[in-house]
């Protein structure tokens, strides 16, 4: 017989527990909002693989990723957020109330951040495992090219990002081999990045080659042997440390089919975070961004967190005050920086005047927010929306006039 799984409701339930789901904890949780952070592996994701960490700001001295999220992570344990180690099954976004459910326990939630992050496609050679992140195989140059100053590098792959990467190590290193597993002259990046590689004295090719195998001791990794994809040779190549650049998998296939994503399966959103659902938002390297760093997916788990609050907030608001159901309601929508909207809350306040009680009368500004406009369906402004038993009547948005709006009241 199948256990029955706990029920736990929360205001915030996020999902991934790198920089970005962090950050949103602490904001959440320092909003007094009821948060749980999920995390499958280990807190402080990706980045706690990253041997130095020179360009986060703050801390001059390049600690360790670790060093940075376990201070994230005991920041929001302080702002009374709870954490469980353990995979997410299965999501429900639409509606109301999410659903997140692992093993054992079913969470229902107001509002999800996904901060799932990605992983980083490898290359399949042997040995591989043994040597990635802070063993002599890397994935981000910006994090640790100056740590490999006047040492002899070797890039693996020929796109945009790999070349691009690769130019930037050359400021620090002394030499970078690059892999590339097409003819000589053929790579999978723009022709200017191409050109601009090609030119530069630090940068060498192998051309017609993929990874066979990773080799060195127990500690490090010391040789990466190429394999000539024609010829069948086995090329050795010693080197200082190897960075792979083929590709980044977003960590997404729990969302699939219910939020909108990229071809590249990445979540699309807005400026605040919000996704195609709801009460729905998406943080750090698994939404479409152009930088993926852990400044940015702090600063996306800030808005996240913000966005989240004011998300539960206005909720709570449209429920209990926009769409109350013991009056007839006149719910006026206008932006207050436009002369002729706020000039006619004069009228407003002169049909609540006359109907002496009879209706309830709420004022929407969408200055800061659209978020109760969008609530309503209301995309212009002014307008004004009657309610009755708690439903929208009537949407007036052409030539508002006094008697329009009475007329629609039945005043």
């Amino acid at each position: 017989m199948a256990r029955e799984k706990k029920i736990e409701n929360y205001d915030v339930v996020i999902i991934g527990g790198g920089p970005a789901g962090l950050t949103a904890a602490i904001y959440a949780g320092r909003a007094r909002l009821k948060t749980i952070l999920i995390e499958k592996a280990l807190i402080g994701g990706l980045a706690t693989y990253t041997n130095e960490i020179a360009n986060y700001p703050g801390f001059p001295d390049a600690p360790k990723g670790e060093a940075i999220t376990n201070l994230m992570k005991d920041q929001a344990k302080k702002m009374g957020v709870d954490f469980k180690l353990t995979a997410v099954k299965s999501v429900e976004l639409e509606g109301d109330e999410k659903v997140v459910e692992t093993f054992r326990n079913k969470y229902l939630a107001k509002t999800v951040i996904i901060a799932t992050g990605g992983r980083n496609r490898v290359t399949g050679g042997k040995n591989e495992e043994k040597y990635l992140f802070d063993k002599g195989i890397s994935f981000c140059a910006t994090c640790d090219a100056a740590a490999n100053t006047d040492k002899h590098v070797i890039v693996i792959g020929s796109g945009d990002a790999a070349i691009e990467e690769g130019m930037f190590l050359t400021k620090f290193a002394s030499k970078v081999t690059v892999s590339v597993m097409h003819d000589e002259g053929k790579m999978d990046c723009n022709e200017i990045a191409k050109e601009a590689a090609m030119a530069n004295e630090k940068m060498e090719f192998v051309w017609n080659t993929v990874v066979d195998s990773f080799e060195g001791d127990d500690d490090y990794l010391k040789t990466v042997v190429m394999k000539n994809v024609k010829t069948g040779e086995l090329i050795p190549i010693d080197c200082d440390n190897c960075f792979e650049f083929i590709g980044y998998i977003p960590n997404t296939e729990l969302f699939e089919g219910q939020i909108e994503m990229t071809g590249r399966k990445y979540v699309m959103t807005n400026d605040k975070m919000e996704t195609s659902l709801p009460g729905v938002f998406a943080v750090g390297d698994v939404r479409e961004k152009w930088l993926k760093q852990i400044a940015t997916a702090v600063g996306d788990g800030a808005i996240a967190g913000m966005a989240a609050e004011s998300y539960i907030a206005e909720t709570e608001t449209f429920e209990a005050h926009i769409m109350q159901s013991a009056k007839p309601g006149l719910i006026y929508v206008y932006n207050a920086i436009d002369a002729d909207s706020r000039a006619f809350l004069q009228t407003i306040e002169k049909i609540e005047t006359d109907a002496s009680g009879a209706i309830a009368v709420n004022r929407i500004d969408v200055y800061k927010s659209t978020g109760l406009a969008d609530r309503l369906g209301i995309k212009s402004f002014p307008a004004v929306v009657t309610t009755e038993g708690g439903k929208i009547a009537q949407t007036l948005t052409a030539e508002l006039t006094e008697e329009s709006i009475k007329s629609a009241l039945n005043l």
